[in-house]
């Protein structure tokens, strides 16, 4: 048995499952959580974007900023000129994962040596 595993009442799991799938309904899919991650980092443009997230196409891309816009998690700012500029950035409230995301990366990171270290038995 782990030490600090907590042991919930059946009301109890069931808000926490609540609470997990609405955020897997907000952040779940493939791309929006590594999108995110990206702008945390630097503001960028859809063609940055692309070439960062490597086998995302153009209109999944576009699907997934659209909706991390509509719930408030990145900004697109267009900017004028010929052509317009268009600019991506991560919101403030976006940071809030921030925690989350690099528990992610290093637990993916953990799991890839894992996985070369179970491939070289």
């Amino acid at each position: 048995m782990i030490e600090d595993q907590i042991i919930h009442s059946g009301e109890t799991c069931i808000t926490s499952v609540n609470y997990i799938s609405d955020a897997l309904y907000v952040l779940g899919g493939k791309w929006k959580l590594v999108i995110i991650f990206s702008l945390t980092e630097s503001p960028r443009r859809f063609g940055e974007l692309q070439k960062i997230l490597h086998g995302i196409g153009p209109k999944m891309l576009a699907k997934d900023l659209k909706e991390l816009e509509l719930n408030e998690f990145i900004v697109r700012r267009v900017y004028k000129g010929s052509p317009a500029k268009v600019i991506y950035e991560a919101t403030p409230y976006s940071k809030s994962l921030s925690k989350i995301l690099f528990e992610l990366r290093d637990w993916g990171m953990q799991h890839r040596e894992k996985i070369k270290q179970s491939m070289r038995k």
